[in-house]
């Protein structure tokens, strides 16, 4: 009877040793990639030509990305682009001169940026431009949540030009995973804006 009692207590004596030592298998949370970000710095895009449409506009954007121009089949189109190969990303750009037609760009624009998004977006945030020396006035709207596009914006004089822009990435939505450079990519778009000169 002793015999057992002291079988038991070495067997309960090696098991706690065996069993107190070994690593616990913890499920590790969900993380990110880390994203490495350039250094901001800028280069002037001057009265540029895009499918065949003089647009009569400055600007400055990152030296990071690369431009591209867009054609329509031979439609007379202001469209180009800002990409950021790198982390798939895309500025899509509209010039538009105005011809008489300001109420139906900017019914355009509402149509773009909020109605097509709203079932989507958690919020849409709007950040308004009204700069009078330059006759740079505009909306910036950040869709909070997983949405196709994170930032829209328009700027126009209301009276001879207009310029419409999207951020879009070439990956899935993901708000939370994809926030760092959504938050860079808006800067860039800010500063485009506030550095944005109508050509007369």
């Amino acid at each position: 009877m002793i015999f057992k009692k002291a079988s038991l207590l070495i067997f309960l004596l090696i098991s706690c040793i065996l069993f107190s030592c070994r690593n616990v298998a913890v499920p590790k949370p969900k993380g990110h990639f880390r994203i490495d970000l350039p250094v901001k710095q800028y280069v002037l895009f001057e009265n540029q030509t895009v499918s065949d449409i003089k647009m009569p506009i400055s600007f400055e954007y990152p030296v990071y990305s690369r431009l591209s121009f867009q054609q329509d089949n031979g439609n007379k189109t202001g469209w180009f682009n800002i990409e950021f190969p790198a982390y798939k990303a895309k500025i899509y750009l509209t010039y538009k001169d105005i011809k008489n037609d300001f109420a139906d760009l900017m019914e355009q624009t509402y149509k773009m940026n909020v109605k097509n998004h709203i079932t989507k977006a958690d919020a849409i945030n709007e950040q308004a431009f009204n700069n009078q020396e330059n006759k740079v006035y505009g909306i910036l709207y950040d869709l909070k949540g997983n949405t196709a596009s994170a930032v829209q914006f328009y700027v126009t004089d209301s009276v001879k030009h207009y310029l419409r822009g999207s951020l879009y990435f070439s990956a899935e939505p993901n708000a939370d995973s994809l926030a760092p450079v959504i938050e860079f990519f808006r800067e860039d778009i800010i500063h485009l804006i506030e550095t944005l000169k109508w050509e007369k």
